[in-house]
């Protein structure tokens, strides 16, 4: 019931005209949002940088069915491209292909990639696609492998441990020399293709963060760029100490240098263990999402998991 109050609220404007009103609900929101503008945004990557970390932008905007509005939203990734290299910021961009065209038209949105790719690679920078929810996975994937066949070689992809397709499709696709993000998964998702338990996504995850983990260990395996733009290693995106201390613990099984993986965090989020994990030495990067999307965007991550509400509300009192 909560979660279909928070859908109906996202999606309509007299409760956006209410709740954007309250200057408790956007100092809220703002925590965990980088701001309205690209400016706001590439401010707040020089300050993760000055503070050790790395960072990956994301223009907020996604479900965009019209050819114009696939155009706008592709423009305004080239401008992030083109402020990463002009502020020469350690940082790359990740992007919904949903933003792009796709529940549209899949050769849309992979022209919308090419272009998109092209400018990356001329910005000396790669793109990473978050997976979103799974009746959109095939796609994804389909649009991954096509941008690969076209010698797109600075694209990678994100996984969600909850499904229960994640480790044969991780196992296919790093054979294809795929790099991930790794996370849990958000989206409601039905129990036919989703764990529904918490105890089971989190074993799941274990095991993608040791098959990932199995990879960057082999010779020859990427390292992470200086600059922090090329990240052709594993990326163990949580805020679950247990999973980290898992990977840590799994890595050192292995002698995997600090240089083969890294953590990802959500902006605003345990800024505390962000820290603790950039003095322990370990290569952190932050998901830095951004826009004048910032109401939906806030109010659809507590549809897709109603405790994310009281998870939100407590670390708005965090360090």
């Amino acid at each position: 019931m909560l979660r279909s109050l928070l859908i109906y609220l996202s999606q309509a404007a007299w409760a956006r005209r209410i709740v954007t009103g309250f200057g408790i609900v956007r100092r809220m929101a703002l925590r965990f949002v980088a701001g309205e503008t690209l400016e706001d945004a590439v401010a707040v990557i020089q300050t993760l940088n000055a503070q050790g970390m790395i960072a990956t932008l994301d223009h907020l905007g996604e479900n965009v069915y019209t050819p114009n509005k696939t155009l706008e939203a592709t423009q305004a990734i080239l401008e992030c491209l083109d402020a990463i290299a002009a502020a020469d910021l350690q940082a790359n961009v990740s992007v919904k292909l949903t933003q792009l065209g796709l529940g549209l038209d899949e050769t849309l949105c992979a022209e919308n990639m090419h272009t998109i790719l092209t400018r990356a690679q001329q910005r000396n920078n790669c793109v990473r696609i978050d997976i979103e929810d799974f009746g959109s996975l095939d796609a994804t994937v389909r649009i991954y492998r096509k941008l690969r066949a076209d010698g797109f070689n600075n694209v990678g992809m994100a996984m969600q441990s909850y499904l229960y397709c994640a480790e044969e499709l991780t196992a296919e696709l790093l054979e294809e020399g795929t790099t991930f993000r790794l996370v849990k998964g958000a989206y409601k998702e039905p129990p036919d293709v989703a764990y529904p338990k918490k105890a089971d996504v989190d074993a799941n995850f274990d095991r993608l963060t040791a098959l990932l983990l199995d990879a960057s260990s082999q010779a020859g395996a990427p390292t992470l760029s200086e600059d922090g733009r090329f990240p052709a290693i594993p990326a163990i995106a949580t805020h679950d100490e247990a999973r980290i201390v898992f990977a840590k613990e799994y890595a050192a099984k292995l002698n995997l240098p600090s240089g083969k993986m890294e953590f990802q965090m959500l902006h605003g989020i345990r800024r505390d263990l962000q820290s603790q994990l950039v003095e322990e030495g370990y290569p952190v990067r932050i998901y830095v999402p951004f826009g004048t999307e910032w109401y939906p965007y806030f109010m659809r991550r507590l549809a897709e998991r109603p405790a994310n509400l009281w998870f939100i509300v407590s670390n708005f009192f965090r360090k």
